[in-house]
């Protein structure tokens, strides 16, 4: 039973040279089949390719399928002192930037609350 085994090994590892020749003769000719003059230009150009981005990389940022993470932007809670404090600072003059620095409040927020309290001129047809 021993016998068997050791021979089974030998044919294993007889089987496993030959592969290797097969394989290292196939990787020889590779060079030869591209039109490259020898194996390291042929390496050159397989690393050069790689390396050039010839495939668009992804984008940094979350792995695909990845939850978002919590915590990200909380949406502005626009109180009635919020809205008088708006309306006070566009009547005083104050730009639509201004007001953002004053009360924390994005442009498209300022921009509608001023229309709801008629600040805002509005669009004549010419």
């Amino acid at each position: 039973m021993l016998s068997k085994k050791l021979k089974e090994l030998q044919a294993a590892r007889d089987r496993l040279a030959s592969l290797e020749k097969t394989i290292e003769a196939e990787l020889a000719a590779l060079p030869a089949q591209f039109g490259f003059e020898s194996a390291q230009a042929f390496a050159d150009a397989v690393v050069k390719a790689a390396s050039s981005g010839a495939r668009p990389a992804r984008k940094a940022g979350r792995p695909k399928g990845a939850a978002k993470p919590k915590g990200t932007r909380k949406r502005s809670v626009v109180t009635d002192e919020l809205r008088q404090q708006v309306k006070q600072l566009a009547e005083s003059g104050q730009t639509g930037q201004q007001i953002k620095a004053a009360t924390g409040l994005s442009l498209p927020t300022i921009q509608l609350i001023k229309k709801a309290f008629g600040l805002v001129k509005s669009r004549t047809a010419a």
